[in-house]
């Protein structure tokens, strides 16, 4: 029966459709391309007439929802390969880097075989270019223990090849967003701008934003700084800023001119968290580096032969699940990067939202399904579409169906719509919230008057002044 939902499901999503759960929905609304719902017996909002659902119907449904959501106590933004996807077509029309298998002549069918098993214990069908480097690794340090030096200097030739070849692809998406044309770089620019600020726009007096990737390459981090958000990471320095172990919980205050006592938050800031670490993560010794390495420069070889790198290659870069030759250990640093993940989101009140994420790393959807075991959280999947299968999978297998919201699909998971049309916009829901209350208390007090004057007109033939309207006004302003 599931597997028949399933099916069913990814049609829609294949013909162009859109799925929707939020509120108080039970069950996934199917919508398809053309506006109809498909199981309208599950479906509780029906416009009336049987009237066909369009943007503004999903905006009502939407907008609300994430509002309040987005003001839980602890937000968190996971992002996935599907944002840098959406903003490599809204900028020059190509995807972002893929993660196509490469290939290797040493111990070429060991690996592969290797790598196809590790894929299908995380769910996956086929093994990908992280699988294969996995497996090389782990061959690599085996050949190394049984004196194959031959062989093992063969191997780890082709692994430094084949990193260095998929650091350069990152840089190339990269590249592709920099160069594109004019107006469609500042349009993709401008959707990445408003997505970062409806996150991070939190009041100060609300926990910071938490954001964490798998990718590889720095867009969160460019549309941060056009978008003027302070990230806040684990590096620490300025030329050439080294990871630290110590999560010390830094913040960014101020103090308003004239006010004496604690200095508040500033707003727009963020944490953020590379899960699968980064084109720009090297390891010199025993330390991890960030090096000054250009938005979508050619090439990273340059780069790293900076005088304080120790003629670092591309198997220096801490590129999730590389791990250089030298460390005793391949779990540092991405063990204090998927801690940071856990403590951030297995706590009470706290509300996740996966943009683009297709949860195909079992690692981090074990720590998702941790966080539904508390009542008070709740997880918002967004995205374009399910490539692998695995968002509706997880979805089912997890069955709190209460503590998930699901947008998905060509118009709710696209980047622009987003953006524009579904996601809050918290730097003026103030703002909103007080002019509603105060057209709320003068439409009241005004409606109170009239019938006040009224009576007061048939009683004696005058008018009363309004003075309540007066009052009721200047007490809300003065709120």
């Amino acid at each position: 029966m599931e597997e028949d939902i399933i099916k069913e499901t990814q049609n829609v999503l294949n013909n162009g459709g859109n799925i929707i759960k939020t509120r108080d929905d039970r069950e996934l609304i199917l919508v398809d391309k053309d506006g109809n719902i498909q199981n309208a017996d599950s479906c509780g909002w029906l416009p009336e007439n049987d009237a066909k659902i369009n943007k503004s119907v999903f905006r009502t449904r939407i907008e609300p929802w994430l509002t309040s959501l987005f003001q839980s106590e602890h937000l968190s933004l996971l992002c996935g390969s599907g944002i840098t996807n959406a903003v490599s077509f809204l900028a020059d029309g190509s995807g972002g880097t893929t993660m196509a298998a490469s290939s290797f002549t040493t111990y070429k069918n060991e690996i592969e075989e290797a790598a196809k098993k590790s894929a299908k214990a995380c769910g996956r069908d086929s093994g990908n270019i992280e699988d294969q480097i996995r497996t090389a690794n782990d061959l690599l340090r085996g050949l190394r223990i049984l004196n194959k030096n031959t062989e093992a200097e063969s191997l780890e030739k082709e692994l430094n090849t084949t990193i260095s070849a998929f650091a350069k692809s990152i840089l190339e998406s990269e590249k592709a967003i920099a160069t594109a044309a004019d107006d469609k770089r500042e349009n993709a620019y401008s959707v990445l701008v408003n997505f970062l600020l409806s996150f991070a726009s939190r009041t100060g007096n609300r926990e910071r934003l938490n954001i964490f990737t798998t990718n590889y390459d720095r867009l969160i981090e460019i549309g941060a700084e056009l978008a003027g958000i302070h990230l806040m990471d684990r590096f620490v320095g300025t030329m050439m800023p080294i990871f630290r172990s110590s999560r010390l919980n830094l913040d960014i205050h101020y103090n308003p001119p004239g006010i004496r006592g604690e200095p508040r938050y500033l707003e727009g800031v963020a944490r953020l968290t590379k899960l699968h670490g980064s084109v720009d993560w090297v390891q010199n010794k025993d330390e991890i580096r960030r090096i000054g390495l250009p938005f979508g420069a050619d090439n990273i070889v340059p780069y790293l032969n900076a005088p304080g790198l120790k003629g670092a290659d591309a198997l220096k870069l801490m590129i999730y699940p590389n791990s250089a030759k030298d460390r005793e250990t391949a779990e540092y640093p991405y063990v204090e990067l998927f801690r940071d993940f856990a403590a951030a989101i297995c706590r009470p009140n706290s509300t996740l939202v996966t943009y683009g994420y297709g949860f195909g790393d079992e690692h981090i959807n074990r720590v998702i399904h941790d966080m539904l075991t508390i009542p008070s959280t709740h997880l918002v999947v967004i995205s374009f579409n399910d490539p692998i299968g695995r968002i509706l999978q997880f979805y089912y297998e997890s069955a709190r169906y209460a503590q998930m919201s699901v947008l998905m699909g060509s118009n709710l998971g696209d980047m622009t719509n987003l953006a524009n049309d579904y996601l809050p916009k918290s730097a003026i829901d103030r703002t909103t919230i007080r002019m509603a209350e105060l057209l709320q208390h003068r439409m009241g007090a005004v409606s109170s008057s009239s019938s006040t004057s009224a009576t007061a007109t048939s009683l004696n033939g005058s008018t009363t002044s309004s003075t309540t309207t007066t009052s009721t006004s200047q007490s809300t302003l003065a709120k």
